[in-house]
């Protein structure tokens, strides 16, 4: 299984992984972002896309956000998607593609890495209390 950081190609294969995998293609698949939109992103530091790949096909992934604080010089990192396909699950795949982004953020010197998971959602959540500190909170979708 090789980690490595997204391209143009991956990161779009990387957007079908998780439609798939969570279940909800009107999110990712009904208005496929343009190569010129996500080359564009490609090239910001704050924007930090992992794939993993297994048999020349991506089978996993996550997309990070840098976020940068005012209240000290420091940063950290938000996990806002992670998923793997469902064949390729309990294959350490999910922690790799963690620690891989641990690397980034120790060379990058961020605070934290931190992501949310949903109630009910126990695998993830096994996933994250093993490898982190369990804090509950409320999350509010604020309309703009």
């Amino acid at each position: 299984m090789e980690l490595r950081r997204a391209d143009l190609r991956t990161l779009q294969e990387l957007l079908a992984v998780f439609a798939e995998a969570f279940e909800d293609r009107e999110s990712y698949q009904s208005a496929v972002p343009s190569d010129e939109y996500l080359t564009k992103l490609l090239t910001r530091e704050d924007f930090i896309p992992l794939v993993a790949v297994a048999d020349g096909k991506v089978v996993g992934g996550l997309a990070a956000y840098v976020l940068q604080k005012f209240e000290q010089e420091r940063s950290e990192i938000y996990i806002y998607d992670l998923a793997v396909l469902e064949e390729y699950r309990r294959q350490r795949v999910a922690t790799g593609l963690i620690n891989k982004l641990r690397e980034i953020a120790r060379e990058r010197g961020a605070w934290v890495i931190y992501v949310q998971a949903d109630h009910g959602d126990d695998p993830a959540i096994k996933l994250y209390e093993s490898l982190g500190t369990r804090e509950d909170v409320l999350h509010f979708d604020i309309e703009p």
